[in-house]
């Protein structure tokens, strides 16, 4: 069988998102009619959102299960031994038409602790920027407790976080544990551990289609 394996394509999975847009069909051609589309996730086995193979022989198996039948083929010996039959990446496309939450995300030990997951160290590549976009990365200066959940109260916490303007082609590294966001206007390719934790810190007191704020 190893003989017969081939590029392997997957049905995208679709995440509407209130800070989503319409870029992943104008820019990346998604078959998307949402106006407000944020996410299309290209391959996962996040529990839930698992991916389907769309061509060739193994079409409408999922991901899983070809893991489960071919572990050494589809993901190295390397990746095997490490991991087992755990794909241990997510790789989507993000729209931002709006900020996104000031965010931070567990590192492996407590993901695993309080969530049975891995944790969620991230890469971003800008695909496509508006101008002036700009994404936030860290704080501007060394912080501390104290000073995080005064300016939170406070409502000025964007004061204080380290905030880059961005253009096509930029490439960003983000280890768990640093507070982070994508701001308006750009599109972005994620790779990232297999996990869909994320812990919101402040999301502009926006309210959903119902009237309701995010949990933070």
């Amino acid at each position: 069988m190893k003989n017969n394996f081939y590029p392997l394509q997957f049905q995208p999975i679709l995440k509407e998102r209130i800070w989503g847009g319409e870029k992943l069909k104008t820019v990346l051609k998604k078959p998307i009619t949402s106006k407000i589309t944020g996410e299309s996730w290209e391959i996962s086995t996040v529990e839930g959102d698992v991916s389907v193979i769309e061509n060739g022989i193994f079409k409408d198996k999922s991901l899983n299960e070809i893991i489960e039948e071919f572990p050494n083929e589809i993901l190295g010996t390397a990746v095997y031994t490490r991991f087992g039959k755990q794909f241990p990446l997510l790789f989507k496309y993000l729209d931002a038409r709006e900020d996104l939450s000031i965010q931070v995300h567990p590192n492996d030990e407590l993901a695993k602790k309080r969530h049975h997951s891995f944790g969620k160290t991230e890469m971003w590549y800008i695909m496509q920027a508006d101008e002036n976009a700009r994404i936030i990365v860290g704080f501007k200066e060394k912080s501390n407790p104290q000073a995080y959940l005064e300016n939170l109260k406070n409502k000025t916490l964007l004061s204080i976080l380290n905030d880059i303007k961005v253009k096509s082609g930029d490439v960003f590294f983000l280890e768990t544990g640093t507070v982070h966001a994508i701001g308006a206007g750009l599109v972005v390719a994620e790779i990232q551990q297999t996990s869909d934790i994320t812990y919101r810190l402040y999301d502009f007191d926006r309210k959903d289609a119902n009237g309701n704020t995010r949990e933070l």
